[in-house]
């Protein structure tokens, strides 16, 4: 009998496939059915060959060679999966399997995984597509139900290669350009350059912002506070310090008159749903998440879990096809704390708006809901317990009414000045009864207050009359929520640009996409061109450079603009990649030749005393995301020391988070606010608190946990690591 291979991205959801479709024998890499044969990658099993795949002279990095540009570029099994790469090729090549269905993850990179592996073992047997939101049971009978040809996803396909081997060519090679002209361990690329340039902009703009006075007048009568409002420009505050001062002594001593009322029924929808960045930005903001940390919890919610459904979605909408499961959904999360939202919703019935269905704005996925898989909060850790959260009271909101309050506007008139008040009535709160704690107010001068009864003409006596001070502030420094919001939409770091390039950035996505946003801040941190103070993101004197030294397109989101344009492209059809592929070619050529015939220098201001213990040479101070560590300064020796670690032991003066400094006995803990004591004392004065979270076998599992490294896998991450930069 003629079989089907259904190869899976991870081993996890192999195992779910199998189950459903009924495939129990054990073999090896793989689990075989009557009818199917489900086999599975680990990521990638298959990648583009590193330079010194093509001669052995690039082993060693000389800029005469560059730049480095094969015809064609090859593919090669990545050595520590190599034996699954095998169990899945003696799969594929079975004289009795007829057909593939390519069943990793329905994206770009999923269909990138499946085909490098198919490509490699030089299968051409026919492809079908299972392309579904959420692994649930359900899903996944419905997927196999449905399977699309896999000629509709070649486009998608050669899209994927286009990019990998785009994002190669230039990478590569003005990494290795870089490195070896300025002897620095320096890296750019099309995503993390312009990126890099973005926060360097706004260093450039808080260093260079001067703070302006602004002045106002707030009279204080029976119960409420009035603020004055300029005639002419109806704003509540002046840059003239006289107008308020010389009306703080005209009014003294005046009634408040109320010339007008207005009162006006206002509706508040709920927000939308969530695309990826959205999420990451408020998992940031509440929980304090790094973009790595949630897409990672996320990752565990949707493959482990089955509780919400594709995570690498850029859309914050659903389709109609999706709008018959909401019951189910619903169904699936009634239990505590939803279950009373949830009931109220079934009772008065499921409204699909257009505020959040609408097939035009939906492309491979929809927006991140739950699924119908019943819901047990028990079984889930405390993050991905916060994350689920986020994400159900976000599906019920929309689903609930919206939040209805009346406004109510006061005018009054003070010797012939206009003050105004406003305030808030709720007459329903709708989808804000789902949430347990209140929206962030906006930055306003005047706030809503609790208004007395009123009627216009009424006199009240004011009972102090107060100037208010203030000035204008910088713009706020990045932190990974903010910094996101700008990847996801950089056109105002695009002044003087085309304005189509300016369109097509925020058509295509921004800078990178939904899935690689996270590793591209990650790699920022990890090759120390930013690092983090608090929350806030600053560039490194290392990072200041870096931009002196690339060339200038390379600096800016235009580049990336151009480039998602023909990509996108290809994607539709519209483009073949071969040209787009000898652009950047002769783009690479031109870069290579720039930085050749640079004057410039790189001068490391972070250099310490201390000698690396294997080449001799002076290391360098550097501020990982996880704590300081000292770096030799020799690329090709690239010794690497931890010094200080971030924990989460809490200092017993001011409570934040302190630093452990050290090896052996002699490590310490050290806090901003000057309190330092030896990791001994700390275990001991922690012990006799039975209550604490920071035991002795928590720091230390925290501190085995800091060590850890994620990989992050792609051609310029394996290129840095043979120079010892991840070790």
């Amino acid at each position: 009998m003629a079989k089907t291979v259904v190869l899976a991205e991870k081993p996890s959801v192999g195992r779910d496939l199998a189950r459903v479709l009924k495939c129990h024998k054990k073999g090896n890499g793989y689990l075989e059915g009557d009818r199917y044969i489900v086999t599975w990658a680990l990521g990638h099993l298959v990648t583009l060959a590193d330079p010194e795949g093509y001669g052995k002279e690039y082993q060693s990095w000389r800029l005469e060679d560059l730049p480095i540009i094969p015809e064609p570029l090859k593919l090669i099994v990545i050595k520590k999966t190599g034996k699954q790469f095998q169990a899945v090729k003696s799969q594929l090549i079975r004289k009795d399997v007829k057909d593939i269905v390519i069943a990793t993850d329905a994206g770009r990179e999923g269909e990138l995984v499946a085909r490098w592996i198919i490509d490699k073992a030089k299968v051409t047997k026919p492809l079908k597509r299972l392309w579904i939101s959420s692994v649930t049971d359900k899903a996944i009978k419905d997927g196999f139900k449905n399977l699309k040809n896999g000629k509709e996803f070649e486009n998608l396909y050669h899209s994927a290669v286009a990019r990998a081997e785009a994002d190669w060519i230039v990478g590569i090679n003005a990494t290795r350009a870089l490195t070896t002209k300025f002897n620095a361990q320096l890296s750019c690329g099309r995503v993390q350059t312009p990126t890099l340039a973005m926060i360097a902009k706004r260093e450039e703009d808080i260093k260079n912002f001067k703070p302006v006075p602004y002045y106002g007048l707030r009279a204080a009568v029976d119960g409420m506070a009035l603020t004055w409002q300029d005639k002419k420009t109806k704003q509540t505050r002046t840059f003239n310090a006289s107008v308020t001062s010389q009306l703080a002594k005209a009014l003294q001593g005046k009634p408040a008159v109320i010339s007008d009322l207005k009162k006006t029924a206002k509706k508040s929808f709920a927000p939308g749903l969530y695309d990826l960045t959205e999420l990451q930005r408020d998992a940031h903001k509440r929980f304090g998440f790094s973009a790595k940390e949630t897409l990672s919890v996320l990752q565990k919610l949707y493959e482990q879990h089955k509780l919400v459904t594709y995570p690498r979605t850029d859309s914050r909408f659903l389709s109609n096809d999706i709008v018959p499961t909401l019951k189910d959904r619903l169904e699936g999360m009634q239990v505590k704390p939803y279950a009373q939202h949830v009931n109220r919703i079934l009772q008065r019935g499921i409204k699909a708006g257009k505020n959040f269905v609408n097939d035009a704005k939906v492309s491979d996925h929809h927006a991140i809901i739950p699924t119908e898989e019943p819901l047990s909060l028990g079984a889930l850790s405390d993050k991905e317990r916060k994350l689920y959260d986020l994400i159900a009271k976000r599906f019920l909101s929309v689903l609930l009414p919206p939040f209805e309050y009346e406004e109510t506007k006061v005018f009054a008139e003070i010797g012939g000045e206009t003050f105004t008040a406003k305030g808030k009535t709720v007459q329903s709160q709708g989808w804000k009864a789902v949430y347990d704690y209140a929206d962030d107010e906006d930055d306003e001068e005047e706030k809503d207050q609790t208004l007395p009864k009123l009627a216009k003409g009424d006199k009240l006596p004011v009972r102090a009359l107060t100037e208010t001070k203030g000035e204008t502030k910088p713009p706020a420094r990045f932190n990974e929520g903010t910094l996101l919001s700008a990847m996801e939409n950089p056109s105002a770091f695009m002044q003087g640009e085309e304005k189509n390039l300016v369109k097509t950035l925020g058509e295509t996505g921004g800078l990178g996409t939904v899935a690689t946003r996270a590793d591209i801040i990650e790699k920022l941190f990890n090759t120390f061109l930013i690092e983090k103070k608090g929350k806030d993101i600053y560039i490194t004197s290392k990072g200041k450079q870096l931009l002196e030294l690339v060339p200038s397109d390379l600096k800016s989101p235009a580049l990336t603009a151009e480039w998602e344009q023909k990509l996108s492209g290809i994607a539709k059809g519209k483009l073949k990649s071969a040209a787009f592929i000898k652009e950047m070619k002769e783009y690479t050529k031109q870069t290579i030749k720039e930085i050749k015939s640079s004057n410039q220098t790189f001068k490391h201001d972070n250099i310490t005393g201390t000698h690396c213990p294997e080449c001799g040479k002076l290391m360098l101070k550097v501020n990982g995301k996880r704590g300081t560590m000292l770096v030799c300064q020799d690329r090709e020796c690239g010794h690497r020391k931890t010094v200080a670690k971030q924990t989460n032991a809490r200092c017993p003066v001011c409570h934040k988070r302190m630093e452990l400094r050290g090896h052996g006995e002699g490590q310490t803990f050290a806090c901003v606010c000057g309190h330092r004591e030896k990791l001994s004392v700390f275990e001991k004065r922690r012990a006799k608190d039975k209550n604490s979270k920071a035991s002795k076998r928590d720091v230390h599992a925290y501190m085995k946990k800091q060590n850890k490294d994620e990989p992050v896998n792609n051609a310029l991450a394996e290129q840095l690591k043979k120079l010892k930069l991840d070790q």
